[in-house]
């Protein structure tokens, strides 16, 4: 059983702020500690501070890694231009370069059919300029997913996705990657 975080922990919300909020943190529990504690307490006040810590070196590594803005904007502006076709072959590739077997789909619903270590995927990505992703697209990929008894689906979308349509992908693990997510999957190189 995968335990999912709430996006709304204070975690979670360190995770996703600059990583020196995390280790402000920290030094504030080494103050508060060496000022209100007395003495042989301090080290155990200073432990408290550990989660912080570890938060503030994920959030540093997560930002370190995460590509930079002018980069992800000339990659979507690349994508944005390409035909379906080229689409298609970029797409094929991005996944072929990250271990998976990929298959095109002669169907509505999917485009491409991935599959790695025994898992199947399929990829929903023909709208990809579509301005606006309503939940019929999402509906009918969760349906192909059930019918073909796919292990997870993925809707790529340059587009916005309306509200009902990322609830229903929430509730039948519909995957949706866009802008940063998609200009993530089609850089060539990935940092060390």
């Amino acid at each position: 059983m995968k335990l999912k975080m709430s996006d709304r922990s204070l975690f979670a919300i360190l995770l996703r702020s600059p990583w020196w909020v995390s280790f402000a943190l920290v030094a504030a529990f080494v103050m508060a500690s060496s000022a209100l504690l007395p003495t042989p307490y301090i080290a155990y006040g200073v432990m408290g501070g550990f989660p912080f810590l570890v938060i503030g070196v994920m959030a540093a590594w997560r930002q370190w890694r995460a590509p930079n803005p002018t980069e992800m904007a000339d990659v979507l502006a690349r994508i944005g231009a390409m035909s379906w076709s080229d689409f298609s072959i970029a797409v094929e590739n991005a996944y072929q370069r990250q271990g998976y077997a990929v298959s095109p789909l002669k169907n509505v619903s999917a485009d491409f059919q991935l599959t790695r270590a025994g898992h199947m995927t399929l990829v929903s990505c023909k709208r990809w300029k579509a301005a606006s992703q309503g939940i019929d697209v999402v509906r009918d990929l969760a349906a192909l997913q059930k019918a073909m008894q796919a292990d997870q689906s993925t809707l790529i979308t340059l587009g916005q996705v309306s509200d009902t349509a990322r609830r229903f992908a929430k509730e039948h693990a519909v995957q949706i990657v866009s802008e940063q997510q998609i200009s993530v999957l089609f850089m060539h190189k990935n940092r060390p």
